[in-house]
């Protein structure tokens, strides 16, 4: 590991807002984006900042910078510490708070189910899933889109992960995670998650009592389905729990229980929270803009062999809606936070050990030299231009890019298609509508208001 060396050059001073770490977090829980849309008018596309319970922090949304981040050696700095407050949610295992060799090790490890011919495997049960969520739809009845968003990839992923899709014990681990997370689906709840503080376990009664509570009975769950098939070897199958307990790591070891539930809820919870509220924005921008609508109704109404899955998955304007949908609703509004381990310069700074770097999604796609007319919904941006990966970056970038960001995309193409082919939708909401805090990611206020006006027949 090496730090880029040292220079007589005088070094630029970073600048960013004075307040208190206290006032500037309460800033950032209250109002997220006008917070980072007046400090980055302030201080510039680099700017420092300070948050309770945080290191001294280094936001981004110059892509050059974040380019020398996400390809700098990954061992300069220390990742999965610093990005403790997601602890509660995906337990101390995780992926996503592992560093050096054990992230690099873990990665590698549970890679191969969200690429390539496995993960095409799963494009009939996302179709299936779907069709089974929205038979129930009544015409001129009112419904909430990200609820449906929310049971199809909550159902698609507990399918993928476990193999099963029936049954009592799946029922309830549907019914126990969609309460869970449940328990913080409104700004001010959301605080208990961003504040430590405020973590007291004080029974029932209170949202982080029945949170672990209810986290404990899914734990529970996790390990009797851990343990029956470890005792029955008959029992596993091409689901990524199987997959994950036949594996060996170079030494021949296998995971332990531990770090197995650790990531079962690491993608129980990424695998699910994150898609089901880009899904409810993608029904909401396509129905809010006729012309963008009628443009991917064309292009759905012209496929030949609707079973053809990865065709769908290829095709250019949906892909393109989605990766707008991405741009311009982001459900995370920053990368995880990169901690230095020793001092580095990078765009003419000087950093000393311990620093933060915080690569922010949010403005960084709403750049308007990169994304014209930033605030509008224009699909076509990505049919006319590829994006690097240091403008566009909605599932992170570098070492830590989603592990699963394939699965997201494919699932989204997919679920859009069903839905849109087989029913017409009105959205009815009357104002725009604005992004609000859920848990630790952002999510359409009021989940999408919608009716089915007619099922279509292909």
């Amino acid at each position: 590991m090496t730090a880029t060396a040292s220079s007589t050059k005088p070094k630029k001073i970073l600048d960013g807002p004075k307040a208190p770490a206290f006032v500037q977090t309460m800033k950032a829980l209250i109002y997220p984006f006008k917070s980072l849309e007046v400090n980055c008018q302030k201080y510039g596309d680099i700017f420092s900042g300070k948050s309770i319970g945080f290191p001294s922090f280094v936001m981004l949304s110059n892509p050059q910078a974040i380019e020398q981040v996400f390809t700098a050696d990954p061992d300069l700095f220390e990742i999965g510490k610093g990005n403790f407050t997601v602890k509660p949610l995906l337990g101390e295992n995780s992926l996503v708070l592992l560093d050096g060799k054990e992230h690099k090790k873990t990665r590698k490890l549970l890679m191969p189910p969200f690429h390539g011919e496995r993960m095409k495997s799963y494009g009939q049960i996302i179709c299936d899933t779907t069709e089974k969520a929205i038979a129930n739809w009544e015409i001129n009845k009112h419904f909430i889109v990200r609820k449906y968003t929310q049971e199809i990839s909550l159902r698609v992923i507990v399918k993928a992960v476990f193999g099963i899709d029936r049954g009592e014990k799946y029922e309830s681990l549907i019914e126990l995670i969609t309460s869970w997370l449940d328990i913080f689906n409104s700004p001010l709840k959301s605080f208990f998650l961003a504040l430590p503080w405020l973590q007291k376990d004080l029974g029932l009664l209170t949202p982080w009592g029945r949170f672990l509570q209810e986290r404990k009975l899914i734990y529970d769950i996790l390990a009797e389905e851990i343990n029956e098939r470890r005792n029955n070897p008959e029992l596993l199958g091409e689901d990524i729990l199987s997959l994950m307990l036949s594996v060996r790591d170079e030494d021949g070891e296998p995971m332990r229980d531990e770090e197995i539930q650790d990531e079962l809820m690491t993608m129980l919870f990424g695998g699910h929270e994150t898609t089901a509220s880009s899904l409810a924005w993608a029904f909401y921008w396509i129905h809010s803009l006729p012309e963008v609508k009628e443009k991917l109704m064309e292009e759905l109404n012209a496929i030949a062999d609707f079973s053809d899955t990865n065709a769908i998955a290829k095709l250019p304007y949906l892909s393109a809606v989605v990766a707008e949908t991405l741009r311009i609703s982001p459900v995370l509004l920053f990368t995880f936070g990169r901690r230095l381990k020793e001092p580095w310069e990078m765009m003419g700074y000087r950093f000393e050990a311990g620093t933060m770097f915080v690569p922010c999604i949010y403005l960084t796609h709403y750049r308007e030299d990169i994304y014209p007319e930033p605030h509008k919904f224009k699909p076509e941006r990505f049919l006319e231009k590829q994006f690097s990966p240091y403008e566009y970056f909605p599932f992170g970038g570098g070492n830590r890019r989603c592990l699963g960001y394939a699965f997201a995309l494919f699932e989204m193409k997919l679920v859009l298609a069903t839905v849109l082919s087989q029913v017409e939708l009105k959205l009815l909401e009357q104002r725009p509508v604005t992004s609000s805090r859920r848990g630790i990611t952002f999510s359409p206020s009021g989940g999408v208001k919608m009716s089915l006006v007619r099922n279509c027949s292909r």
